[in-house]
């Protein structure tokens, strides 16, 4: 944590080499796979009879985060998270991962300890090696670029493509809360802006607030489907929305989707936030993102092993691609076309 009352070490007082060194001075290495590390001109990572997969996310300041009520603790963990649930949606098992940071004068080093601090935890958590990265200046802000590599039999790995007629389609968790998170902070924002001085008013809005800033990588389910022999046969991460995502998988596997609006995994929380703000809760799971939940599609055979466990929820099932992508509206037999409305990166 930021020390209170201490006067912040500017980063023109270490210059780069001495950030580089107090930010990645006490690295541990876990993986057999990390030969060698951060202080070398590059890291050297072990090959083997395994595939590797490789992903690449990049964090803006002002696009994807707002320093303003973004702790730099939990963005840390969120830039390793986000990257690591993009391995788990192909099957596979994270193993290390590189950051670069493009940063300006205004920050301090306590400031980009605290960033490095979640950063930490995260590869703590999900036992993953930081093993390199690169830090330069920034006119605009901060940016953050994380590449995760990970590793699987090539038998194992899951894509995008490989979803086949009356496939069940299923997704982790709940979805809306994190968008629904972030509307509280958006909203809280103005009226700090508009009135100063008066505290943000987050009661009963914890859960989704921690959605949105600290989400969680589903490595759980990955390993429960291993246990259980379920191989999905196409997979993809929520991040922009799950009306997006299933499309983008429908699209990859040639195929048409029909979900039900009665079967979208929904928390409480979300559904009083919504209906507070005046939000279509259904919109907001369709269309929020930043969920990071798993949307898979299995045989019909393996119902009985994902129905309802970890979380895991059948929301409809895999049709013939001239059908289109539809979604069952609640209490009637109405099809509502689905279409691509989350967040868009280059909007």
């Amino acid at each position: 944590m930021i020390e209170e009352n201490k006067e912040p070490t500017p980063l023109t007082s270490i210059g780069e080499f001495g950030l580089i060194e107090a930010l990645t001075k006490n690295i541990e290495l876990r993986n057999t796979s990390s030969i060698l590390g951060v202080g070398d001109d590059a890291a050297i990572i072990s090959a083997s009879d395994l595939q590797r997969v490789v992903s690449t996310d990049m964090l803006v300041e002002g696009v994807h985060f707002d320093l303003l009520y973004t702790p730099l603790k939990h963005l840390g963990y969120k830039a390793v998270v986000v990257n690591l649930s993009d391995i788990y949606a192909m099957n596979a098992n994270p193993t290390q991962v590189t950051v670069s940071i493009a940063v300006s004068n205004r920050m301090s080093v306590e400031a980009l300890k605290e960033l490095y601090a979640g950063i930490y935890l995260a590869c703590e958590i999900y036992n993953v090696d930081l093993v390199g990265g690169d830090t330069t200046s920034s006119l605009s802000g901060l940016v953050i670029s994380v590449t995760a590599i990970g590793e699987a039999e090539a038998k194992s790995i899951v894509k995008r493509s490989g979803a086949k007629e009356n496939d069940l389609i299923c997704v982790t968790g709940d979805l809306g809360s994190a968008y629904m998170g972030l509307q509280i902070l958006e909203r809280e924002k103005a009226v700090f802006k508009d009135a100063k001085g008066v505290q943000p008013d987050f009661s009963g809005k914890d859960y989704i607030l921690e959605r949105q800033l600290k989400p969680e990588a589903r490595k759980e389910v990955i390993e429960y489907l291993a246990e259980q022999k379920v191989l999905p046969s196409a997979m993809i991460d929520v991040s922009d929305g799950l009306s997006s995502e299933l499309i983008h998988l429908a699209k990859s596997s040639d195929v048409g989707i029909q979900i039900y609006e009665d079967k979208l995994p929904i928390d409480v929380n979300t559904i009083t936030t919504a209906e507070e703000l005046k939000i279509d809760p259904t919109i907001a799971a369709l269309n929020g993102g930043e969920d990071y939940e798993l949307l898979f599609t299995v045989p019909l055979e393996n119902h009985n092993k994902v129905k309802h466990k970890l979380g895991i929820t059948v929301i409809g099932h895999v049709t013939d691609k001239n059908a289109g992508y539809n979604m069952v509206a609640k209490g009637t037999e109405t099809m509502i076309p689905l279409t691509a409305q989350g967040w868009n990166h280059v909007s």
